[in-house]
């Protein structure tokens, strides 16, 4: 076989589903490493914060300036990646989540923090579009559905990861920060050569566009027409799931200061871990459900984690703490895994990075502003009141998402 051929054997099988299957799970390990960045700093902020000296309402504001890059990514890097190709919104993507690594390893103020954040949502940004495009893309159509799975896990598995890994080597290693972003910078530099060998085609075109190609590079993304409904329903979903996680990472540690009366780095990243480990597992055990179905049992779990929320914080559980982590993990997975399945199956591959970008916008624009008016009244209120009022408005969001999604099942019974 002469190389043009093997070259062009190759080329269709990244349009045909024939790539190993192995390449369609090492698609994923660029979104993983970047998700290990994005929750790595969780169980250092107590430590920041003692030696920094800032209170909740400036740590949300931290963690808000991912949101910020992420979202301000997601105007851009969706559209960039279907006209110009996946490779090339990776690659600078993962080369500044390693500019990130060194900033929060010298970071000396409340300033390098912000910076260090909104290149880590820059980055995160273009990955949860780009990336999760490249695994469908690298799948093919015969695969879509491994493809969401596998997608959607890699996000949640290393976005917990990513503190555990964390709180381990801060409590263990000397030195805290510059290990541990030490570490997440090998993990960064091994996915940027899984990118440079992966067997994805370049740009789409912008076929499939309807038009929109003409429009400009930087805008609100969103999904061509008739896949407006299954965006709607992703979304309603979630949102209230990954506002729950967003929450815990924020505030988590503050948490448990209160209620276990320690500062363990290891115990905060293990409640992430936890969280974001259910995250995963439970995508895996309702796979073969129908995808209204995920997202229905995804909403129920998310409310009933904001109940386990006030129960915690109003009896002092750790254990309802505990259990309010896992189901808002199992709620952000569901959501996510039931939103991306809804796209992948009703949007075609040159407009997918686009209708990603649009999911994670509406999923994250509320994890951004809803965890940060919680920090700034808890401060005012205290930590008990401020969570009760987050708890109670995030449970009712979830219930209306899961009415959506049920009155969505009666419109079009077909696409459960």
């Amino acid at each position: 076989m002469t190389t043009a051929t093997a070259g062009g054997r190759a080329r269709e099988a990244v349009g045909g589903g024939e790539v190993p299957v192995r390449w369609v799970w090492l698609a994923a390990w660029p979104v993983t490493a970047v998700f290990v960045l994005s929750n790595a700093a969780t169980p250092l902020y107590v430590l920041w914060q003692r030696e920094m000296g800032f209170g909740k309402g400036t740590l949300t504001v931290v963690f808000a300036c991912y949101i910020a890059g992420l979202l301000g990514s997601l105007l851009v890097s969706g559209v960039l990646s279907d006209r110009i190709g996946r490779k090339p919104v990776l690659l600078p993507a993962l080369g500044l989540a390693l500019v990130a690594c060194l900033v929060f390893a010298t970071a000396g103020g409340v300033g390098a923090l912000i910076a260090a954040r909104l290149c880590t949502g820059i980055a995160v940004g273009a990955v949860v579009s780009a990336g999760m495009a490249a695994v469908t893309d690298v799948a093919g159509p015969a695969r879509r559905r491994l493809a969401a799975l596998l997608a959607s896990c890699a996000m949640v598995f290393g976005a917990g990861l990513g503190p555990l890994l964390a709180g381990v080597l801060s409590e263990t290693l000397p030195g805290p920060t510059v290990t541990v972003f030490a570490v997440e910078a090998v993990l960064l530099a091994s996915a940027v050569v899984v990118v440079v060998r992966m067997p994805v085609r370049g740009a789409h075109g912008g076929r499939g566009g309807g038009g929109r190609e003409a429009r400009g590079w930087v805008r609100v993304p969103g999904v061509p027409r008739g896949a407006g409904w299954q965006l709607a329903l992703g979304i309603a979903v979630f949102a209230p799931g990954i506002t729950a996680t967003s929450f815990v990472l924020s505030l988590g540690p503050s948490l448990l200061a209160g209620l276990l009366g320690t500062e363990s780095r290891i115990v905060s990243g293990a409640l992430a871990f936890a969280m974001f480990l259910s995250a995963t597992g439970v995508q895996f055990a309702v796979r073969r459900l129908g995808r209204r179905t995920v997202l229905a049992y995804g909403a129920g779990a998310t409310a009933l984690g904001m109940a386990a929320l006030l129960l915690a914080v109003r009896t002092g559980s750790v254990a309802a703490l505990a259990g309010a982590a896992l189901l808002a993990g199992a709620g952000q997975g569901m959501g996510q895994l039931g939103g991306l399945s809804l796209l992948n199956s009703a949007v075609p591959g040159a407009r997918l990075a686009e209708a990603n970008a649009a999911l994670n916008v509406g999923g994250y624009l509320p994890a951004g502003l809803l965890p940060v008016s919680a920090g700034y009244l808890s401060d005012a209120v205290g930590l008990t009141t401020g969570t009760t009022v987050f708890g109670a408005t995030l449970a009712g969001l979830a219930v209306a998402g899961g009415g959506l999604v049920l009155l969505g099942r009666r419109r079009a019974p077909s696409a459960a």
